[in-house]
């Protein structure tokens, strides 16, 4: 089902949307230790994720959409980049019980820019920050996979737990983006609970 223009719903999930394949791009993270790298934050400040302590949940995706405002073309077909809204209002909903297990911080993480995210972050009611990383400083240390699409480079959607800076677990591919939050609720409960 397409969207008609002008009336993009991004809470909206469609059922049709193409499921991305494992292509390898992020077994090279489990066990990486993180760089020393401060990344702005939608609640003003920096965040250095290499120098929290405890268990951190860091969830990556493509942009986020706004009410209204068009996706670019041919989004919806390509594996993996619709539900960046679902997958964080996921986080949102499971951000109490992540909590209980264990997790010290959680963030989403994403290329666009601090302002743009902080709208969203607002309007979604998140209970975390939005970190940005505008000029693909993490991508690169990390060797993130990325995509491009109306010339933007995007993150692909995947999830890290880090373990004082530490990479401990990578959710990725992540599918459906709305269960990402769960699914890791789920790991924490079994493998991922007492930093096993």
């Amino acid at each position: 089902m397409r969207e008609v223009p002008g009336m993009h719903d991004p809470t909206f999930l469609p059922a049709d949307i193409p499921v991305p394949q494992d292509d390898g791009a992020a077994r090279h993270l489990p066990g990486m230790k993180l760089l020393d790298l401060a990344l702005p934050a939608t609640s003003g400040s920096a965040v250095d994720l290499v120098r929290l302590s405890g268990r951190t949940v860091v969830y990556l995706y493509p942009r986020t959409g706004v009410p209204g405002v068009d996706l670019p073309a041919g989004w919806d077909d390509i594996p993996g980049a619709r539900g960046c809204t679902p997958q964080s209002c996921g986080f949102r909903d499971h951000f109490a019980e992540l909590k209980s297990l264990g997790v010290a911080h959680v963030f989403g993480l994403s290329t666009q820019d601090t302002a743009y995210q902080r709208e969203a972050a607002e309007r979604l009611h998140l209970p975390f920050p939005i970190l940005s990383d505008e000029k693909l400083a993490f991508a690169r240390a990390l060797n993130l996979p990325t995509f491009s699409v109306a010339g933007m480079t995007l993150l692909k959607r995947m999830a890290l737990v880090i373990d004082d800076g530490t990479i401990v677990k990578v959710f990725y591919p992540v599918f459906p983006p709305d269960r990402n939050a769960a699914d890791i609720v789920a790991w924490l409960r079994t493998e991922g609970f007492n930093g096993s």
